[in-house]
């Protein structure tokens, strides 16, 4: 019976990995097929491969986006952490293109300071971007240009559309804000023994309503408040900045200095319409409950009042 058990885990061991994240498919690539000298081949046939289904609301986008960011970042702050791990098995390139997704949920961090502080500022008239007359103001536009430019060339490149890359902006703006916070710190408190180690499973049952507002275009906005939020938090301080910015510009004179903070204003709430219409507009199932915008309304005014009182202080 010993020779056995032994032989089980022996094979276990040869065969097998126990997995350290929930991110499988991610650790396998890294620790059991890269990492032992496995080569990837890119395959794109013109007949498709494989037949899946995609979810279709958002909640089971953000519950799913979750358990993957907290799955990579498990990775990234294991000692199977790529770029630890990996330059003495793979190229250095393999090693960095492994890092970058690994750590790719960190995102959050930029996505919320630019979301947040040049609105801030913007709403008691600091401005943090050069004016548009200064030669700098060049460079802000060209890395921003250049940016949704190559988006939009790989998008229709593969047979999309611009409505396709309109959705993807938003898709990737709500999960950087949501997915990617939430998960960093779930992958966080665990390693810190803070919390237990769960599986959020995903829905993958059709629901009929769901499926309608899918195939219209309108998102379905039937998830927490957790989750919900930061969505319609970051959508109203962007459209109280943006009001607040162009009445100041107005009456001041000084729209040359603030045209990149109006700007981004502008462009986040131009993203973020969906979120406006589930609060305002929309009668049906998937619009934004009440609660959640009496709540981010209430948040968002907090935030404002001691921001504003915040850079008051220290500008003095």
């Amino acid at each position: 019976m010993r020779c056995n058990v032994n032989v089980q885990i022996s094979y276990r061991l040869q065969v097998g990995f126990l997995y350290l994240s929930v991110a499988e498919d991610y650790f396998t690539g890294l620790v059991n097929m890269h990492c032992k000298g496995w080569k990837s081949v890119y395959c794109d046939p013109v007949r498709p491969a494989f037949l899946g289904a995609g979810t279709t609301n958002l909640n089971d986008v953000l519950v799913q986006s979750t358990r993957w960011s907290s799955g990579l970042v498990e990775v990234g702050l294991s000692r199977f952490c790529p770029l630890i791990y990996g330059p003495k098995k793979m190229s250095a390139l393999q090693t960095m293109c492994y890092g970058e997704l690994a750590f790719f949920p960190f995102y959050f961090l930029p996505l919320w300071c630019f979301a947040t502080i040049p609105q801030l500022c913007l709403v008691n008239g600091i401005a943090v971007y050069p004016e548009a007359s200064n030669w700098f103001f060049m460079v802000f536009s060209f890395v921003f240009l250049s940016s949704l430019s190559k988006h939009i060339q790989e998008v229709l490149s593969t047979g999309g559309s611009m409505r396709s890359w309109i959705n993807e902006q938003r898709m990737w703006m709500i999960k950087s804000v949501t997915c990617h916070l939430y998960g960093s710190l779930d992958a966080i408190m665990k390693r810190l023994g803070l919390k237990e180690a769960n599986f959020m499973t995903t829905n993958k049952v059709i629901d009929i309503e769901q499926t309608r507002l899918y195939q219209t275009g309108k998102i379905d906005f039937q998830t927490s408040i957790m989750l919900l939020a930061p969505l319609v938090i970051l959508t109203i301080i962007n459209v109280v900045s943006f009001v607040g910015g162009v009445t100041r510009a107005m009456v001041t004179g000084k729209f040359s200095d603030m045209f990149i903070q109006v700007f981004l204003s502008l462009f986040i709430v131009m993203m973020g319409y969906p979120v406006i219409e589930g609060m305002i507009s929309r009668k049906d199932k998937g619009r934004i409950p009440p609660s959640a915008t009496i709540l981010s309304v209430l948040v968002s005014t907090i935030f404002l009042s001691l921001g504003s009182l915040v850079l008051s202080v220290f500008l003095k």
